[in-house]
C-alpha cells in the first residue's frame, strides 16, 4: 500500500457503499447485477485498472485490482463479476492482442460498454482444457464457431467473450486457441442462468455456438495454436484472484464472528467468554493471519514479476482450503442463526465452497506442485 492506493482505496470503499451493499438483495433475487452497474463503474474509473491509459485503462497495477476485490467482498457483494471483466479477460487481450485488437476492444471493456467473459469449461471437460470440443473452422476470411460452455461467469449479461476453441483437432493442446465472439452475432445463444448454491448473484450462465461467423481478425494474437499456451500463462494471476478472495473472506468471517459472539448471550455471559469460543477465534486469527502474509508475498512476487506457478498453486489450494474450514467454524460459532441466509456468515459460507473447485481444482494444484518437487 502506498498514499496512491490509500486514495483508491476511498473511492473504491465508497462506491461499494453506494452501488453494491444497498442492491445485493436485490441482485440476489434477479441472479444477476443490474446493467448499468458496468457503465457506472466504467465512468468513476473502476474497469480495466491495471490497463494502461493508451487502451482506455487505469494505468495502474495489479495492486489496484486487489483493492477494489477487498472492497467489493467488505461491502457485502459476491455478484459482480468485475474480477474476471478487469482481472482476468482484458488481461488476455493485453497480453496477446495485436495493437489492432487491443485498440479495439480494450477501451470498450474499460467504460462498460462490453461486459466480458471467458468461455473455458464445457460440459464434457473442467480443469482438462486439452479435452474440449468446441472448434473454429476456418472458411475463407471467416472463422465458424460451433460448440457449447458452461459455468461461465457474466455469461447471462457478457457482449464479448473469449472462446477456448480447437482449430486443428489432431494437435492436441498445439490445436487450441482463442477467439473473440461479440454476443450479437448471429448463431450465439445464452442458456439458463445456472442456480447454484452460493454466489446467486452472478449470473453464471450456459452458451452455446451454433456456426457462429467471426472474421479472422477475432483470432486473439493472430496465430493459430497458442490457445494453450496463452490459458497456461494467464491462468496464475487468476489462481492469485482466488486468494485474494479468499482471505478477505477469513478476514471478513472473523470480524463478524467477533463481534457476535462478544454480543450474543447464553449461560449468563457473552459466547466470546467461554474457553472454546476464544481458543476457536485464536486459532482462526493465526490462520488468517498466516494467510495474509502469504497473500502478500505472493501479491509482491506478482507486481515485480517473479510469481511462479507452483507458488501461486499453493496460494490458491491452500487459502482456499483453509477459508473455507475457518468459514465453517465461524458459521458454527453463530448457533442455529448462522444457517440462515440473512446472516452474513451463511452468504460467506455457500460463497466460499467454489473457491477450491474453480480455477483449477485444488486437486489440480496439488499435481502441479508435486511436478515442482
Amino acid at each position: 500500500m502506498d498514499d496512491d492506493l490509500d486514495a483508491f482505496r476511498d473511492l473504491a470503499r465508497t462506491f461499494c457503499a453506494k452501488e453494491l451493499t444497498p442492491n445485493t438483495e436485490r441482485w440476489i433475487e434477479n441472479k444477476q447485477v443490474d446493467r448499468e452497474l458496468w457503465t457506472k463503474a466504467g465512468e468513476v474509473g473502476l474497469l480495466c485498472l491495471s490497463i494502461p491509459e493508451e487502451y482506455g485503462g487505469g494505468g495502474g497495477t495489479f495492486a489496484h485490482e486487489t483493492v477494489l476485490l477487498e472492497e467489493q467482498a467488505r461491502s457485502g457483494d459476491s455478484g459482480w463479476g468485475v474480477s474476471l471483466h478487469n482481472g482476468i479477460v482484458a488481461h488476455y487481450v493485453l497480453a496477446y492482442g495485436t495493437e489492432e485488437q487491443k485498440h479495439a476492444w480494450l477501451p470498450k471493456l474499460a467504460s462498460g460498454e462490453w461486459v466480458g467473459a471467458i468461455a473455458m469449461t464445457e460440459p464434457g471437460a473442467g480443469s482438462d482444457l486439452q479435452n474440449i470440443k468446441a472448434k473454429a473452422v476456418r472458411d475463407g476470411d471467416e472463422y465458424v464457431v460451433s460448440g457449447a460452455k458452461t459455468f461461465i461467469t457474466n455469461g447471462g449479461q457478457c457482449d464479448f467473450v473469449i472462446v477456448v476453441v480447437k482449430t486443428d483437432s489432431t494437435k492436441g493442446a498445439e490445436g487450441t486457441s482463442l477467439v473473440i465472439v461479440e454476443t450479437e452475432r448471429a448463431g450465439f445463444r445464452r442458456g439458463r442462468v445456472l442456480d447454484k448454491i452460493g454466489l446467486k448473484a452472478q449470473d453464471t450462465a450456459e452458451l452455446f455456438f451454433d456456426e457462429v461467423r467471426i472474421p479472422v481478425g477475432n483470432l486473439l494474437g493472430g496465430v493459430e495454436g497458442q490457445g494453450f499456451v496463452q490459458l497456461m500463462q494467464q491462468l496464475p494471476q487468476e489462481r492469485l484472484i482466488i486468494g485474494i478472495s479468499s482471505v478477505v473472506a477469513m478476514e471478513v468471517a472473523l470480524e463478524l464472528t467477533l463481534s457476535y459472539t462478544k454480543e450474543r448471550q447464553a449461560f449468563g455471559r457473552p459466547v466470546y467468554h467461554f474457553q472454546n469460543t476464544k481458543f476457536t477465534l485464536a486459532e482462526i486469527a493465526t490462520e488468517t493471519r498466516v494467510a495474509r502474509v502469504f497473500l502478500d508475498d505472493c501479491l509482491a512476487k506478482h507486481l515485480r514479476g517473479e510469481l511462479d506457478i507452483p507458488t501461486v498453486a499453493m496460494l490458491k489450494w491452500w487459502t482456499s482450503d483453509r477459508a473455507m474450514k475457518a468459514i465453517d467454524e465461524c458459521l458454527q460459532l453463530h448457533g442455529g442463526y448462522g444457517y440462515m441466509t440473512e446472516y452474513p456468515i451463511a452468504r460467506i459460507y455457500l460463497d466460499q465452497r467454489v473457491q477450491p473447485i474453480f480455477g483449477g481444482t485444488n486437486e489440480i494444484m496439488k499435481e502441479i506442485i508435486s511436478r515442482s518437487l
